[in-house]
């Protein structure tokens, strides 16, 4: 089964995320199908002295194909549910689940 997940990179204190397509077995920042975007919870990719800082971090996506892997069947973790639906990113089909 292929899940639509987070992968973790960054530094100690300092996450950084990839929303990825992978296989459900593998490891949580193993081998991985497609990148289908960004998640980055502290704003990191923006300079300190920003006014575009927003709370709850930057979600950058891919959304044609997050939708191509959704119609395929791939299920989308909890985690990265919970992002999709706060940035009102989550396809319309999947909101009611």
């Amino acid at each position: 089964m292929v899940k639509i997940r987070l992968s973790r990179y960054g530094t100690k204190k300092k996450p950084f995320y990839r929303i990825v397509a992978a296989d459900a077995r593998r490891a949580r920042d193993g081998k991985f199908i497609e990148i289908l975007g960004t998640y980055d919870p502290m704003n990191l990719s923006l300079p300190k002295d920003s006014s575009e800082k927003k709370e709850k971090g930057i979600v950058l996506l891919k959304a044609d194909r997050l939708q191509h892997w959704l119609s395929k069947g791939a299920q989308l973790s909890p985690t990265l549910q919970t992002i999709l639906k706060r940035e009102k990113i989550l396809p319309e089909t999947k909101a009611a689940a």
